[in-house]
């Protein structure tokens, strides 16, 4: 008992209900960002994996880090307005709060470089504005780590 599936000739089929054959081939569906001559060549390594498990495991990091430095130096420190020369003093003086702004700054600076440089791959479109924008970007998070590393690592509370 076979069925005919051809609908009949005043129905018209859209969407789904649109039988494909040899004599209706299904649309060609180009993929979203196709190789040009001018494309960048694959590489082989897995930098970019390696880029997206950093933000998300530096991301759970930082949280940790950021909300336990607003609980303890703001809560339970009594505020803001005991912050000050002494108090930066006395708080460096233990390698456990100096470990602990060190990995903030650190994190926070590798985590937003990172991001910034996703960004600038996405949107710069040619390649020497990416290289500049790049430079720079790596230079000013040097930069902020060398010179918060060494105030972290060479603060002298007895300074005159």
């Amino acid at each position: 008992m076979a069925t005919d599936v051809t609908p009949p000739d005043d129905v018209e089929l859209t969407g789904s209900s649109v039988a494909y054959g040899p004599e209706n081939p299904a649309p060609v569906i180009e993929p979203p960002r196709a190789r040009t001559n001018r494309s960048p060549r694959a590489t082989r390594t897995n930098f970019e994996l390696y880029g997206w498990l950093f933000m998300r495991l530096s991301g759970v990091v930082l949280v940790v880090l950021v909300i336990g430095h607003l609980l303890i130096q703001l809560v339970l420190d009594g505020g803001v307005t005991k912050v000050g020369f002494a108090f930066v003093a006395g708080r460096w003086a233990s390698p456990f709060w100096q470990f602990w702004d060190l990995a903030m700054l650190w994190l926070a600076m590798l985590h937003g470089g990172n991001g910034l440089r996703t960004v600038i791959n996405d949107y710069a479109e040619q390649a020497n504005t990416r290289v500049w924008l790049k430079t720079l970007l790596f230079t000013a998070v040097t930069f902020t780590i060398v010179l918060g590393s060494l105030v972290i690592f060479t603060f002298d509370p007895n300074i005159r």
